[in-house]
């Protein structure tokens, strides 16, 4: 692992293609994001999944590129028609597309005579960008600005993420988690309390799921953030449905 990692909050992560749109491919990436990123107590802040649109595209990845935290683009980085990443993350970051040169030496090397124009153009990419290698098959992504592009191909993009993380981006602070389920109670019972509770924890991640049972309703909050500030807000959730009169399973 790198030293000097960059500290950050979290990721984002865009899903790029047609083929999940319309059901021809399962989507794999939101759940390797979000399972790398948990487990290194990172937040997961925004996902999108867009079709194979360039100007869609380009218009998204200026709007991720804006945002204060960084993002991963999965798809549409190879040479073939319908990848249109490489030329939309160019436009959005405000640079040309130039071959890179590190990159051809490895295309060059992999393919030997066979380095041809189709096989070179899989690393035109945005000038200035620094490349993710990839240990499946050699052929790199790139990161530009605060996005790291990697392919669509989902053993790909999960071992070129884990490197992104591993050697650019410190862990966050660790975070835990506990949830409490209120059998026979309904949102709307305690939305005052609920209230009152995510004003005075402001630096937790609340959240309210009912569920209608065999036995009747239920309602599940959880609560997510710091150990100390979860403790803390445990005990002050329990007290408030004590005194409330509302009985809770704690789940842990």
């Amino acid at each position: 692992m790198s030293e000097n990692l960059e500290s950050v909050s979290g990721f984002g992560l865009i899903i790029i293609g047609n083929e999940i749109l319309d059901g021809r491919v399962d989507d794999c990436h939101f759940l390797v994001a979000r399972d790398l990123l948990a487990q290194r107590h990172l937040a997961f802040r925004f996902t999108k999944i867009l079709p194979d649109d360039p100007d869609l595209i380009t218009a998204q990845l200026q709007w991720a590129m804006d945002q204060s935290e960084p993002f991963f683009c999965c798809g549409g980085i190879g040479g073939t028609p319908d990848d249109y990443t490489r030329d939309c993350a160019a436009q959005a970051a405000g640079v040309s597309i130039e071959r890179h040169v590190e990159g051809e030496a490895i295309l060059r090397d992999k393919f030997g005579d066979d380095a041809d124009e189709p096989r070179l153009r899989m690393i035109d990419f945005p000038a200035g960008a620094t490349l993710i290698p990839n240990p499946v098959n050699r052929v790199p992504g790139f990161r530009i600005r605060n996005g790291h592009f990697v392919p669509g191909f989902p053993n790909m993009a999960s071992a070129m993420m884990t490197w992104v993380l591993d050697h650019w981006y410190a862990p966050g602070p660790k975070r835990t988690a506990r949830t409490v389920i209120i059998p026979g109670a309904r949102e709307a019972d305690l939305t005052t309390l609920m209230e009152a509770f995510v004003a005075s924890h402001p630096d937790l991640s609340f959240s309210s799921l009912p569920r209608d049972t065999a036995d009747g309703s239920q309602l599940r909050l959880g609560l997510a953030g710091p150990p100390d500030a979860v403790r803390a807000g445990w005990h002050s959730l329990t007290a408030m449905l004590t005194e409330a009169g509302y009985p809770y399973d704690d789940l842990g």
